[in-house]
């Protein structure tokens, strides 16, 4: 009896740790789930990036939780105004989409933009409204045997995520060209993120920098003053073919410039600019 007896202890003490470690693992279903739903997310970090844009985390209601997005893919913000009107505005997380527990987002605060003075304001532990995940495009690793990125100010955001989901597949071996126009050196986001990885790997990644004006900066390194001319993504860009895809991201003024305008979310409009004299068609080009 006593040898059964010590037996059955160990036996039940086992089937209750078994139980325990289930339950501490308990996986949850993904934050967005692209059911229209908004989600109220809790701000638990301000990290400031230059004078008027800085890095916003967000909390996951559970630790283990992934956002449910996929690159490269972005979210709505929602806030409702003191007069009952509801603000919405998209952004796309920096973080990687598996992560767990949080994601970032990188926000530039616009004298006349109500979302991002709105953010701003926030302080860590106040609430924002979300919902998505809205696709964009979705990445199929060695889809292009190389892309070229064209981004400007916060337009780096989509791209980085490319970037990022690109580089960190050993297996994906798309080479990648990104040209960044930026106001200053100061205002070159995410730039020692993109250093890093170009540093890290520079037979997969090569960044240029271009500012208006280079002034007083000291952290000059690849920084080109000037703009993103017809004769700059001739060199440094692939050439119009199947095999390669060019992805573009900014202000209003340079995708009148360089790529024409999007007609609306579901209709790239046809390929105008310097893109088009250069070539490049609407199957070779999607402006974010």
């Amino acid at each position: 009896m006593s040898k059964i007896f010590k037996f059955a202890i160990p036996a039940a003490a086992l089937a209750g740790g078994a139980f325990y470690y289930k339950s501490a693992i308990a996986v949850y279903p993904p934050v967005f789930q692209g059911d229209g739903q908004w989600i109220d997310l809790k701000l638990t970090n301000i990290k400031p990036v230059s004078h008027d844009t800085s890095i916003y985390t967000f909390a996951f209601p559970e630790s283990n939780q992934t956002s449910g997005l996929i690159t490269a893919s972005a979210i709505l913000t929602k806030y409702v105004t003191p007069k009952g009107s509801n603000v919405v505005r998209p952004y796309t997380p920096i973080t990687d989409v598996n992560d767990k527990g949080k994601f970032e987002l990188l926000v530039k605060t616009y004298e006349n933009g109500k979302m991002s003075k709105h953010i701003k304001e926030l302080n860590v532990n106040d609430t924002l409204a979300f919902k998505g995940p809205i696709l964009k495009w979705k990445w199929t690793p060695n889809e292009f045997k190389e892309i070229g990125l064209i981004g400007g100010g916060t337009g780096i955001t989509p791209l980085y995520q490319v970037i990022h989901e690109v580089l960190k597949n050993d297996s994906d071996r798309t080479k990648i060209t990104l040209l960044y126009g930026s106001k200053s050196v100061e205002d070159t986001l995410l730039k020692s993120e993109l250093d890093k990885l170009a540093e890290k790997h520079p037979d997969r990644f090569q960044v240029k920098y271009f500012v208006d004006s280079i002034g007083d900066s000291k952290d000059v390194t690849n920084v080109n003053e000037g703009f993103i001319t017809k004769e700059v993504i001739e060199k440094n860009l692939p050439k119009p073919s199947d095999a390669s895809h060019i992805f573009i991201c900014g202000p209003p003024p340079m995708y009148k410039a360089i790529s024409g305008v999007k007609v609306s979310p579901s209709d790239q409009g046809e390929v105008t600019g310097i893109l088009g004299e250069l070539g490049y068609n609407k199957a070779q080009v999607f402006k974010f």
